[in-house]
């Protein structure tokens, strides 16, 4: 199965549907008959198409051929290669259990812009 959002007059994704295979080679004009409604890109479930599986609320950014999630954060900034949104501090090394489970868990802090250990 294809998949494939739609893009409002802004390129933001206001929908992603799944298309039978069937239709994937022709998909965006597809969509756009079938459908109706604006422009249609495909994507990919597994990220080998566009950087990021298209989500609603998402850019389709035409530069870049990407779909750019929305920012978690004002602080994080856009990693020009995986179009991902990145924390300007990295996520603290964490020791694991036995089983390979983290000891600790920390949350985003945009306040102070660190990240904070889970209590």
């Amino acid at each position: 199965m294809a998949h494939f959002a739609e893009l409002d007059e802004n390129n933001i994704v206001t929908r992603v549907v799944v298309v039978n295979d069937d239709y994937e080679a022709d998909g965006e004009n597809w969509c756009n008959n079938f459908f109706g409604g604006g422009s249609w890109k495909q994507t990919s479930y597994n990220e080998t198409i566009r950087k990021n599986f298209a989500g609603i609320g998402f850019e389709f950014d035409e530069s870049r051929d990407a779909f750019i999630p929305i920012s978690p954060f004002n602080s994080w900034v856009l990693n020009e290669d995986t179009c991902k949104w990145q924390s300007p501090i990295p996520y603290p090394e964490v020791e694991k259990d036995e089983d390979g489970n983290p000891v600790k868990y920390y949350n985003w802090d945009e306040a102070t812009t660190n990240w904070v250990e889970v209590e």
